[in-house]
């Protein structure tokens, strides 16, 4: 991405309250697919985020996740500033812990690590949260948040201190899933992680898919447009990139492209 990209108009748009969770609802009924890209704030640059900012209007995006299970120098409120300044695609926290709170997002996704067993990522965090979500003016977006081996230790899974759901084991994924659904959780989001050697498997998201109602995130090692066309086809609902776009350029077109087409086709049908 050039350093200094040439300036784009503010975004000017008022906006009006509208329920994250019920438009992943109706997309999820009409077969409609999304895109999310993960901004890690301890690592995102201002140039670049503008830059991405800008290709976005020929790209479209639905949705900015913010977060990460680590941030060590909290600048959530910058760059959840610019993304407004220049964009009206809402913007969801992606928390590691109840620090992560921010109340100039639109949502947050109310994280319970379904896949592990330690009691802080499962309760612990939300009932400490739980005072300042309801002050927040936040929608909050009960998720199943399932870690899924990729073949490398993820900064979730050591922070979390739990295992991830061994990758060849779709049955596990899909019991875990139908728990977490049974227990209220309003969305499943199944991880491979920051970094991931490999994606979650469409045998796995097809697993999930088959078993429960609520819609389904996937993210963690898209980092091609056949990895996110097979993710989407096999269920996943919407799809989730982060760093990929940093470090290839021509990676949101591809992504853009696959939803694009997928929706395309599900209007013609």
């Amino acid at each position: 991405m050039p350093s200094t990209p040439p300036p784009i108009q503010r975004n000017t748009t008022k906006r009006q309250p509208v329920s994250l969770l019920d438009t992943l609802r109706r997309h999820k009924t009409s077969g409609q697919k999304s895109l999310a890209v993960l901004l890690d704030p301890d690592k995102v640059e201002q140039d670049a985020l503008i830059a991405l900012l800008q290709r976005a209007g020929t790209y479209p995006i639905d949705f900015f996740l913010v977060g990460g299970s680590l941030v060590t120098d909290y600048r959530h409120a910058e760059v959840i500033s610019t993304l407004r300044a220049y964009s009206p695609v809402p913007v969801v926290l992606f928390p590691g812990n109840s620090l992560h709170i921010e109340p100039t997002a639109d949502a947050i996704l109310f994280l319970s690590l379904i896949s592990g067993r330690n009691p802080e990522f499962l309760i612990g965090q939300h009932v400490i949260a739980a005072p300042l979500l309801r002050k927040s003016g936040l929608e909050v977006l009960p998720t199943g948040y399932m870690l899924v081996d990729s073949g490398a230790q993820t900064t979730v899974s050591y922070i979390s201190g739990t295992m991830p759901l061994p990758a060849d084991k779709p049955g596990v994924a899909a019991c875990t899933a139908m728990a977490g659904e049974m227990l209220g959780l309003q969305l499943m989001y199944l991880d491979a992680g920051s970094g991931a050697r490999r994606p979650v498997s469409p045998d796995m998201i097809a697993a999930v898919r088959s078993v429960v109602d609520v819609p389904i995130i996937v993210g963690g090692g898209i980092n091609s447009g056949e990895k996110a066309y097979n993710a989407l086809k096999a269920g996943a609902d919407l799809i989730v990139v982060g760093n990929g776009i940093e470090q290839d350029p021509d990676l949101l077109p591809q992504l853009s492209a696959v939803v694009r087409e997928i929706n395309q086709s599900v209007l013609q049908a």
